[in-house]
């Protein structure tokens, strides 16, 4: 796993929200605004002084009105046949750990598979997700915990979950080891972007 991580292109998540929020011509302050972040947060971010979480990743995208795969450069023709050799795929870290597309952001289709990897204490944020569609996840490495409504699954190497992404759900690494998980949302609605979820303002 760590030899894929080498391989892999790194995104630097920095200029990509600047060059998305200058297109769109949307200021600092106003994208601060809609994603329920401080500005001085958003600037450190944008600086490359501050690594974001992968909920304020989650945030950025909706209030910018694109999918989170949009930080991994300029949007590409969609392709109905994806082939990714692993030193072509992108990377993007976040706080605590590295979000790797696996083709979804070149697919025509409604599918969007990517690879986590994550640090002793790397959540998906304080707050729950949802969105159409459904999400299978398959634990490669560690134990992942997995909320799903009212229920709680500990994912170890080799379990998998599957579930109605419309069912609120969020993830954490609370084990001391790295995990590594493979994600697939699927079936989301057209138009959707199935990343830029609905989080509550504030974390």
């Amino acid at each position: 796993m760590e030899s894929f991580q080498r391989e892999a292109m790194s995104v630097d998540v920095a200029s990509s929200l600047r060059q998305l929020r200058e297109a769109r011509g949307i200021s600092m302050r106003t994208l601060a605004t809609k994603s329920g972040l401080s500005a001085n947060a958003l600037s450190m971010i944008e600086r490359g002084k501050t690594s974001p979480s992968v909920s304020t990743l989650y945030k950025l995208a909706d209030a910018l009105g694109v999918s989170i795969t949009a930080f991994f450069g300029p949007e590409t023709e969609k392709k109905q046949v994806v082939f990714l050799k692993s030193d072509e795929r992108v990377r993007m870290s976040f706080t605590r750990g590295v979000f790797e597309a696996l083709g979804g952001e070149q697919f025509s289709g409604r599918v969007e598979p990517f690879m986590l990897t994550l640090e002793s204490g790397a959540s998906s944020g304080p707050h729950s997700i949802v969105h159409t569609g459904h999400e299978f996840v398959f634990c490669l490495r560690g134990h992942l915990e997995y909320h799903v409504e009212k229920q709680v699954f500990n994912l170890s190497a080799g379990d998998s979950l599957l579930f109605a992404s419309k069912l609120q759900h969020r993830w954490r690494n609370s084990s001391g080891n790295v995990v590594s998980a493979l994600v697939v949302i699927s079936g989301f609605a057209e138009g959707e972007q199935p990343h830029a979820m609905h989080w509550k303002k504030g974390e």
